[in-house]
């Protein structure tokens, strides 16, 4: 590409790597580092399974934020025409993995759900693991098959499958949660990899009656839809979680009761420091903290876009759409905890990217943003006239 004529030849005096895109990231970190903190001291200075340690929560998050940044280092070395080749072993890792979760003495079953294989202290969950492999698998994918995108049967039916048969896996776990965030990234990248119209609204047709059909093929899942539609009708039974979010939100009101006072993470909201951390933000930094929150998730969304972009223009498309197939996952991801918190959503286990407590969760999101930072380190240097 003549980089002059792109408009690209007088960016070369760019730094080498994105500061803004590394201090939100960092920032992100940071914030969720305090309000897990303050959202599990109570619990953890109340439980055995903690050994009533006030800290315990904390010490685990710095943890599992220290290994996903070296993690992230070690990843960050490797080139997108590596991580292009490796994509359908990654995806084929993944499968295995989702397999052999549900395999009885591997997989460990917590809460009636089978979603974590145990290594001594620490817990894979393959789930997460697999949201980052969809990403580079169906741009990759869709790189191949962009001759077909215009195609039932060769385009689209054949990513389908593989991704139907990765989420039926994760259903069988259960964790919807999960298949639809896989499935908004699948959806999110070949649309921006050009397939049709009519196809991707015969898509969106049928993950619409796919959802539906898996609603009412499980009571418990009715039940949650019964209790968002109106949580008060059962407060103290389906519709304890959302009516306790709600409450903490109505109790933070503009500024918050002060970071630390919240009143709900003290035993009245379960996973607190998890799936409804936001109801925390919510009570202890009111309207003002959420905004700040959803604003800088909205950032860094918007980066990934522009991140992909820039790919595009420089003749990058599978780069432009791993950029932003991660983009998809983190604004999907962020908007499903915020909605279900704020009652918007009905209710699903779904964590706030790079803010809730999880080892798998961050690692998982860690390295997808070592490799957002790396499609941004060689755009950089494509602009400056260097090879990568």
């Amino acid at each position: 590409m003549n980089y002059a004529a792109s408009g690209l030849q007088g960016r070369r005096l760019l730094p080498i790597y994105d500061p803004a895109l590394l201090f939100v990231i960092a920032l992100i970190a940071a914030m969720g580092v305090v309000m897990v903190f303050s959202a599990s001291i109570a619990t953890a200075e109340l439980s055995p399974q903690t050994h009533f340690d006030a800290l315990y929560f904390l010490k685990r998050q710095v943890m599992y934020l220290a290994g996903g940044t070296f993690a992230a280092m070690l990843v960050f070395q490797v080139e997108m025409r590596t991580w292009q080749r490796a994509a359908p072993w990654i995806f084929g890792a993944g499968m295995a993995l989702l397999v052999l979760v549900l395999v009885p003495g591997i997989g460990a079953k917590i809460n009636g759900a089978r979603r974590w294989i145990p290594f001594g202290i620490i817990s894979l969950q393959p789930a997460e693991l697999m949201k980052l492999a969809v990403v580079l698998y169906a741009a990759d994918y869709t790189v191949r098959k962009a001759a077909f995108m215009h195609s039932w049967t060769k385009g689209l039916i054949p990513l389908g499958a593989v991704i139907l048969l990765a989420g039926g896996l994760v259903i069988l776990q259960p964790d919807a949660g999960s298949f639809a965030v896989m499935c908004a990234i699948t959806a999110g990248i070949l649309w921006l990899g050009g397939m049709r119209v009519r196809i991707f609204l015969g898509l969106m047709a049928l993950l619409g009656s796919a959802f539906f059909a898996l609603i009412v093929s499980e009571p418990f899942r009715v039940k949650r839809i019964a209790a968002f539609m109106n949580p008060w009708d059962k407060p103290m039974g389906d519709g304890y979680q959302l009516t306790h979010s709600l409450m903490a939100f109505g109790r933070g009101e503009w500024f918050g009761v002060g970071l630390g006072a919240g009143m709900e993470k003290q035993g009245y909201l379960p996973e607190a420091h998890n799936d409804f951390l936001m109801a925390v933000i919510a009570e202890e930094t009111g309207f003002f903290g959420v905004t700040v929150v959803l604003v800088v998730f909205a950032w860094l969304v918007w980066r990934a876009f522009l991140i992909g972009r820039q790919a595009i223009a420089l003749d990058r498309t599978y780069a432009a759409l791993v950029a932003q197939g991660i983009g998809v996952w983190l604004g999907t991801q962020a908007l499903v905890h915020a909605g279900v918190s704020m009652g918007a959503l009905p209710t699903k286990g779904l964590t706030l990217p790079l803010m809730s407590f999880g080892g798998s969760a961050l690692m998982a999101i860690s390295l997808a943003l070592a490799i957002l930072l790396r499609v941004d380190f060689e755009n950089r240097l494509l602009m400056r006239g260097k090879p990568v």
